[in-house]
């Protein structure tokens, strides 16, 4: 059990911020486009606009079809990292490994593959309510990552009882998401489902279902505030509607370092923990979620020892071919500083022309926005 946080919550009022002008923004920006390893909700090309600012190189990356209000809040979180101040709490982020839906009948060892990536890593994000697949397909890869930690204790893995979780983004019905959750737990516990269903109502059932089974295993909400069009009010939607335990939070689309720990602070009053993720961040902008995740406060558990917070989903770096920089992940944690570009990656990287163009454009319009709201 965890009590109140051991640092006061990240509660002072947003530093006064500056809104670089537009020429000085495209002076610093470079429009790169990184290749995915396999498409990621279909995406090939990971486009991004990366700046070389003032405190730390920074990140501008929403996705290419938002529309300027949502892009302008990923802008304020590119700005306040690169113009604002450099702080955070702890030097290093505990993160866990992420399982695709592989097919562990049809390769044995791909489990093994996949875990060198993550070296130290001891909690497992495995992903499942995969279409086309079942929920044997699930319960066959739970326990096949379970085994691989069982066969390589001491060795390749740093325990023999990994902390699993499950994210079903939101692609199961709650009977599915209450049977499946309730056979992965039969045995060893489930640190917590994510998205198990889409509605947030459908979240709060599986969460009352499972608490009266004496199912040990948290429900996370993820996507319930992701495709929200306001995620901070989304946050207080789902946390009001008791329908999670957990919320995992990207720090772009909720404009920054500043309000996410805002928000977890909130959130930490009704008891529900945070879970800081990638928004499919290249190096660079795997900096901000990490000065998030580095800075949430630490809690206490009933012993009064320190428990810092649960490990961030952040170790995304192996889903793309190429990369700015590199991020290595040491005894299961990331450093928490920025980091900058390698210039041989970042000239690989760089597009030029209409591409760069159409950022430029995009990136007028939405620093306008900004301007608009006083940022």
């Amino acid at each position: 059990m965890t009590s109140a946080p051991h640092s006061e919550p990240h509660s002072e009022p947003h530093p006064e911020l500056h809104l670089p002008s537009f020429d000085e923004l495209a002076a610093r920006a470079t429009v790169v486009a990184l290749p995915m390893r396999v498409p990621f909700r279909g995406v090939r090309l990971r486009e991004a606009m990366v700046f070389d600012a003032p405190t730390a190189w920074s990140e501008w990356a929403p996705f290419v079809e938002y529309e300027a209000a949502e892009a302008a809040t990923w802008l304020r979180s590119a700005i306040t990292f690169g113009w604002g101040p450099d702080a955070s709490v702890r030097d290093s982020v505990a993160v866990n490994a992420t399982i695709p839906a592989v097919d562990v009948s049809r390769d044995p060892e791909v489990i093994d593959a996949l875990m060198q990536r993550y070296p130290g890593c001891t909690t497992v994000k495995i992903k499942v309510a995969e279409k086309g697949q079942t929920a044997q397909h699930d319960l066959n890869r739970i326990a096949a990552v379970r085994q691989w930690f069982t066969d390589n204790a001491g060795g390749a893995a740093a325990t023999a009882h990994p902390t699993i979780r499950l994210d079903a983004n939101g692609g199961w019905s709650v009977d599915e998401a209450v049977d499946v959750v309730t056979a992965a737990a039969s045995n060893q516990g489930i640190d917590y489902v994510e998205q198990p269903c889409q509605s947030i109502d459908e979240l709060a059932e599986v969460r009352r279902r499972l608490m009266r089974a004496g199912v040990f295993a948290r429900v996370a909400a993820d996507e319930a505030i992701r495709k929200s069009g306001d995620p901070h009010a989304a946050v207080r939607e789902v946390v009001d509607a008791g329908a999670c335990d957990v919320v995992v939070l990207k720090v772009p689309p909720l404009g920054g370092v500043d309000v996410l720990l805002d928000v977890a602070a909130d959130v930490a009053r009704n008891g529900v923990a945070v879970t800081v993720s990638s928004a499919l961040d290249t190096a660079v902008g795997l900096g901000a979620g990490l000065r998030a995740a580095a800075s949430l406060p630490t809690l206490t558990d009933d012993d009064g020892m320190l428990v810092e917070p649960q490990p961030a989903g952040l170790a995304t770096g192996s889903l793309f071919t190429h990369d700015l920089a590199r991020r290595e992940i040491i005894d299961g944690r990331m450093d928490a500083r920025a980091v900058t570009p390698d210039p041989a990656a970042l000239d690989d990287l760089e597009v030029t022309g209409a591409r760069r163009d159409w950022w430029l454009n995009r990136l007028k319009e939405c620093r306008h926005e900004l301007h608009r709201r006083g940022m």
